[in-house]
């Protein structure tokens, strides 16, 4: 198949590229630029974007969006974030739309951040969704993808869950503190954190790449929520570093303002309920396990 990834530079488009030709895929990256053969171009601020390089696309993976936790949101960056992901989202979907093939597949990212901070409710694909600054973007993010399901495609709303990879991504980040004896507890530590390993999402977009009856949101998260709590004790087991350095939600608030309120103390106990019940197979079903397969 040949497939178009844009956000290919990042800890998950790095990964899928590569799967994708270990599997004898064709992959074209969508990029800002000059375009070359196996790069088409686009540029989502100047509303531009040029799929020619491109041919026939069989199937997209857009991962494109500013990073959210670079750091603390000021209103121009919480601009940024939003604009990022819907104007991109929807140019791209109007783009696919107007194609006289259109593809067969749009799995656009979204996140779990959709559900708000839920405390102890599970949550699945059919919840309600949330409030506050992540969740209205994830819910602009997805009905911006809307021109390409009124133009034939099957869309599907992937809402990832935290990545877990030494490679990059929040637990890369964690490790020089936690190596450090420097990790502890955030707030109360019983907030929910819903989490997937790297492997896992690439093996999900293989999965959908022959699953067509999956379409609309999908909750990319391991079957095992666990609580912050879980989560300090199990990475510092597995380091065999002590976790004895709480930060008390005051202080997460004070140092990272919104950004850590919403990314470090909110709740979110997501379950894979669509994957699961198509007969997806998690490799990493417990944190445990990957734990110790990363560490």
């Amino acid at each position: 198949m040949r497939i178009l990834i844009s956000g290919a530079s990042g800890l998950v488009g790095r990964a899928l590229q590569k799967s994708l030709r270990e599997a004898k895929h064709e992959v074209i990256v969508l990029q800002r630029g000059e375009a070359r053969p196996g790069v088409a171009t686009w540029d989502p601020a100047r509303g531009t974007i040029d799929l020619s390089a491109a041919g026939r696309i069989d199937a997209v993976f857009h991962l494109a969006g500013d990073n959210i936790s670079a750091r603390r949101w000021s209103a121009k960056k919480k601009a940024t974030i939003l604009n990022s992901r819907v104007d991109g989202t929807n140019l791209l979907a109007r783009s696919l739309a107007s194609l006289a093939s259109p593809p067969q597949l749009f799995v656009s990212a979204s996140a779990v951040g959709i559900y708000g901070d839920r405390g102890n409710e599970g949550l699945h694909e059919g919840s309600t969704l949330g409030d506050g600054f992540l969740a209205d973007v994830c819910q602009q993010w997805e009905q911006a993808a809307q021109p390409a399901i009124d133009g034939g495609v099957r869309v599907v709303y992937a809402r990832f869950g935290v990545i877990l990879d030494l490679a990059g991504g929040a637990l890369h980040k964690m490790l020089g503190p936690f190596r450090l004896g420097l990790g502890g507890v955030l707030g109360s530590g019983q907030q929910w954190m819903s989490w997937i390993s790297l492997a896992d999402v690439v093996a999900i977009f293989h999965f959908l790449l022959a699953h067509q009856q999956l379409a609309g949101a999908l909750n990319l998260v391991a079957p095992e929520a666990v609580s912050n709590c879980q989560f300090t004790k199990a990475f510092g087991r597995a380091l065999k570093r002590p976790t004895i350095l709480p930060m008390p939600a005051f202080l997460v608030s004070l140092l990272f303002g919104e950004m850590g309120r919403e990314l470090l103390l909110s709740s979110a106990k997501v379950e894979p309920q669509e994957l699961l019940r198509c007969g997806f197979h998690f490799r990493h079903e417990s944190l445990q396990q990957l734990l110790a397969e990363l560490t």
